[in-house]
């Protein structure tokens, strides 16, 4: 039997300690100190069976088994974690249980009593275990997960799918000791659109914003109860508005509150000024408080006539990627601030827009694009399966629904993809989600987005599907869902992409790694500016480039390798085209931006004398060893006649051992420049911790690095050229300690456990080291 997470039912209560009554509820992090047993032979049916000296202790997140890095045969199979935790609660408060995710299905026992198992691994579930605490204050919950297969939850099995669910708590779990009157859990609201703190915009404009917080209110007391709700809205630090309303609850009432609160002259939220403010909700009742804090962003959505995307009245075209969440060796087990530095890397690329391929990606990922300024499709696991049985179909809209109630407040989102990734869908279920997006996001700000032209608001339509299709696209907005990979790579596979047929030679795909050489990486660049201008051949209001990162796939025993940027993240030279995208004029102190020139060249014998120069500057020159080879004006041409700023190729006649470098003007100004030198034999390495400028912290996941360098400092683009790692003190390395160079460099992924140490790497006789 399996028990819903929401309905779990309340056992007898039983006589806890009174402690002195704290004066805002609180929330206890439980992701230290678990203890962790895999069971390859699935033989154990609970913690009990596991003996006492196969438990390893492991802190959350975890990933059930470290993978190779080129993830083939992955991990499937059942697993147990097992935490003691001191907590104690007043007479009369209630705890709340919650996990942000367990994959991908989850049973749960607190204290011995099994709570109910839970379907589905990347959205959060909630038990209320208040009357299941002891008096003595020594707790124990245990969990057992599974990733098998699994028809109800989707999507195809492992061996046929796109990418892979990895195993394990890979996200955070918690514990919050809330006074009888309390702001609720979303997870365990039976209401739609209800539940915790619902944040909406009526009006927002340049002049004026109504800010409309609905508040789910519980009195889990057996008497009346008085209650204050105050809504305290606070920019950087400082409170520009409150609301203040009293009213009466009646004994175990849940009531849902809305209350407007005016703001003039708000900041809004757009990609290029993400504006956020902190709401903090208080409710006071008896002497005691609850307080929950909502980061939001102010901010209107709609659609014209022409069906353009107008956010606050102005309306932009989204340039975008899709993301797949996943690390080498830990899957999704990575930590907020890896989550934060994808966000950041997305943003320098030029992008304001992704899709979050093909699931709900992490709380943290979410949070950096508030702050970064990123436009997120939202997007429920799904992925060329169907299943009729009904309970897949309910399992579907469960998770689109609990999607919603986790990311509604989030400014970031655009609108949910509510719908399974290219699967044939029966038209009940097309209108369930769709429908179930308008319940749980009621009024004019949401918007369903589906693969199937009928029905949702938003149709997404990948281009490979669009080329050669006669289906004449709906009178509706468009995004192009994905573009720049399956279209260059297997023209006739169709949604079987086991089956591939009709494949292209290799060096015209774009799935190229680091590794594969000058000519290979620039016919994937060659692709991406082919398809990004073709997709303004439609009324499209967005597109995403197929991918951001490489990522290791179910079906296959190497990495999909259309990434800009490699699964360790570093940069291809389509990365480069895409940053040229943006325009000169945008700059952030946290992302960068501004005017850029690159050279797409490692300018070595293999190099082509055709040398490919990407900007958003005005016009490029470049010098051979200090003579002018031309100078072009960055204007769209016959072969890119869409794009602002085209790739420009210049004719050097030879190649020429020496420099090669790039001046890029605007308004007749040198704004940018860029050198890339012929390099000689390695002769150092040079190491360092890659932590972007995000400073490392306790269990913090960052790529440490080694990069070949010559005798003049000119980096050495040689590959596979094997490099050894170590680490001590704080610093641990996950998975190999050994990798081979792409373009020159290696990497290794580290853990922090917080002390200093020494990071080193050796290839052959070459050595660096690096001492953060």
């Amino acid at each position: 039997m399996i028990l819903s997470a929401r309905r779990i039912p309340l056992l007898a209560c039983i006589v806890i300690a009174s402690l002195a009554t704290p004066a805002l509820a609180a929330k206890l992090n439980l992701n230290g100190d678990w203890r962790f047993h895999r069971d390859d032979q699935k033989a154990m049916r609970s913690d009990a069976d596991v003996p006492a000296s196969a438990w390893t202790r492991v802190d959350l997140p975890h990933s059930a088994r470290i993978e190779a890095r080129e993830a083939v045969d992955t991990w499937q199979g059942q697993a147990f974690y097992k935490k003691d935790f001191k907590a104690r609660m007043a007479p009369g408060e209630r705890a709340i249980l919650r996990f942000e995710a367990a994959m991908n299905v989850a049973d749960v026992w607190v204290n011995g009593t099994h709570l109910g198992q839970h379907l589905g691994g990347y959205l959060p579930f909630s038990f209320d275990v208040s009357d299941l605490l002891k008096a003595s204050g020594l707790n124990q919950v245990v969990v057992r997960i599974n990733n098998e297969d699994n028809k109800i939850t989707g999507p195809k099995p492992l061996k046929d799918l796109d990418y892979i669910q990895y195993g394990g708590l890979y996200r955070g779990v918690s514990l919050s000791i809330k006074p009888a009157v309390h702001i609720t859990d979303e997870m365990l609201s039976a209401t739609p659109a209800g539940g915790g703190i619902f944040v909406t915009y009526p009006k927002a404009d340049r002049d004026a914003a109504t800010v409309r917080i609905k508040t789910e209110l519980h009195n889990s007391a057996k008497v009346q109860r008085p209650v204050t709700l105050r809504h305290t809205l606070l920019q950087q630090g400082r409170r520009v508005g409150e609301i203040v309303k009293r009213i009466r609850l009646g004994a175990g009432e849940r009531r849902h509150v809305e209350l407007d609160l005016e703001l003039a002259r708000p900041a809004l939220w757009s990609p290029q000024a993400p504006h956020l403010y902190q709401l903090q909700s208080t409710v006071a009742s008896n002497g005691q408080q609850d307080q929950v804090r909502t980061r939001i962003g102010i901010r209107r959505l709609a659609f014209n006539a022409q069906h353009q995307l107008l956010l606050n009245g102005e309306a932009l075209f989204l340039r975008g990627v899709n993301r797949h969440q996943e690390y080498p060796y830990v899957g999704y087990a990575i930590s907020p601030q890896a989550d934060y530095r994808d966000a950041l890397l997305i943003k320098r690329a030029g992008y304001d827009y992704v899709r979050l391929s093909h699931y709900p990606h992490s709380p943290a990922f979410m949070d950096a694009a508030d702050e970064l300024g990123l436009v997120l499709l939202d997007a429920i696991p799904g992925w060329q399966f169907f299943n009729p049985d009904p309970a897949f179909a309910r399992q579907t809209v469960q998770t689109c629904a609990d999607m919603i109630r986790r990311d509604r407040n989030h400014a970031s989102v655009l609108a949910w993809e509510c719908s399974l990734n290219e699967t044939g869908m029966p038209q009940s279920l097309v209108d369930q989600l769709h429908q179930t997006v308008h319940q749980e996001y009621p009024g004019d700000q949401a918007f369903s987005a589906g693969w199937v032209p009928q029905t949702y608001d938003i149709y997404l339509q990948a281009r490979q599907h669009r080329i050669g299709s006669k289906h004449k696209l709906p009178a509706k907005p468009l995004i192009v869902s994905e573009y720049g990979d399956w279209e260059y790579f297997a023209m006739n596979a169709g949604f079987n992409q086991t089956a591939w047929a009709d494949l292209k030679e290799a060096d015209r795909s774009s799935r190229q790694f680091l590794g594969d050489g000058e000519k290979r990486l620039l016919q994937q660049a060659k692709n991406v500016a082919e398809a990004h201008n073709d997709n303004f051949t439609t009324p499209a209001f967005a597109d995403g480039y197929w991918v951001m990162f490489d990522y290791a796939r179910g079906y296959a025993r190497e990495l999909e390798s259309s990434g800009i940027m490699s699964i360790d993240r570093l940069p291809k030279f389509s990365y480069d085209f895409a940053r040229s995208q943006r325009s000169a004029g945008e700059t952030s102190a946290v992302w960068g931006g501004g005017p850029m020139v690159a050279i797409a060249s490692f300018w070595t014998q293999d190099s082509s004398p055709l040398v490919r120069v990407f900007t958003n500057t005005d016009e490029v020159e470049l010098f051979l060893n200090g003579r002018s080879v031309a100078r072009h004006k960055s204007v769209a041409s016959a072969a890119h006649p869409h794009l602002q700023h085209p790739p420009l190729e210049f004719d050097t006649g030879a190649m020429q051992p020496g420099e090669l470098k790039a001046l890029a003007y605007q308004g007749g100004k040198v704004v940018a420049t860029h050198v890339v030198r012929t390099p000689s034999a390695p002769a150092a390495l040079q190491v360092w911790l890659d932590d972007m400028g995000v400073k490392p912290v306790p269990g913090d996941l960052v790529f440490l690095r080694a990069r070949l360098l010559d005798a003049q400092g000119n980096r050495v683009p040689q590959n596979g050229r094997k490099v050894q790692f170590a680490a001590s003190g704080g610093y641990e390395i996950v998975g190999a300690t050994a990798s081979s160079t792409e373009a020159g460099t290696a990497s290794v992924l580290v853990r922090v456990h917080g002390a200093k140490g020494s990071l080193r790497a050796q290839a052959d006789t070459l050595e660096g080291r690096a001492t953060p």
